[in-house]
């Protein structure tokens, strides 16, 4: 099956554009983990002995995880260690230098940026789609925080079921926007009545 999509989406990348490549793609890919990480429950796969990590690497590694985005790839938005959102969840500088050392992130104090972006670009959180605008019709770079996941942390995360952490969302959100970014977000549940 994994195999089937590798296929699939390998051929869909070089038949599709590059705008809605890049939404096509980043769809896929969160469909795709989706279907292993439902592979991985029904075999009865336990993170912990798939990957070789001890409860607290997978609980530390677990609570990283709702704090991932994805534009592609999964990427972890840790812009400011010393920030409540982030301790209040046990992340803290010790902990991302516990995951680096057991090598699921690389963690730069200097951060790290996405850059060659265009007009537009999206990144998903839980799932949901959130448009950034940028000032310049080119060249433009996002900051993307302090951490990376490795080859070996992108593999994990298929088999961890992601949580949502509004307080979180939000202070990225207010992060972009105090940035000049132009934000578009789809984040009401259907049937949720809005004041009008």
């Amino acid at each position: 099956m994994r195999r089937v999509l590798r296929k699939w989406k390998k051929n869909q990348q070089n038949n599709l554009n590059m705008k809605t490549g890049n939404l096509v793609t980043t769809f896929f890919q969160f469909i795709t983990s989706r279907v292993i990480r439902s592979e991985n429950f029904f075999r009865g796969n336990d993170p912990n002995t798939q990957f070789n990590l001890d409860p607290e690497d997978s609980r530390i590694f677990e609570a990283l995880c709702q704090f991932l985005w994805i534009q592609g790839d999964p990427l972890p938005l840790i812009f400011d260690v010393s920030n409540e959102v982030y301790t209040k969840q046990g992340i803290t500088l010790s902990t991302l230098k516990h995951l680096e050392a057991v090598g699921l992130i690389v963690f730069d104090v200097n951060g790290f940026v996405k850059k060659g972006l265009g007009k537009h670009t999206r990144l998903f959180y839980s799932g949901r789609p959130t448009k950034i605008g940028f000032h310049d019709d080119a060249n433009n770079y996002l900051d993307l925080g302090h951490v990376l996941l490795t080859e070996r942390g992108k593999e994990m995360v298929s088999a961890y079921t992601l949580s949502r952490n509004q307080e979180f969302y939000e202070y990225v959100i207010n992060r972009w926007f105090r940035q000049g970014l132009v934000l578009s977000s789809i984040q009401i549940s259907r049937g949720q009545k809005t004041d009008a």
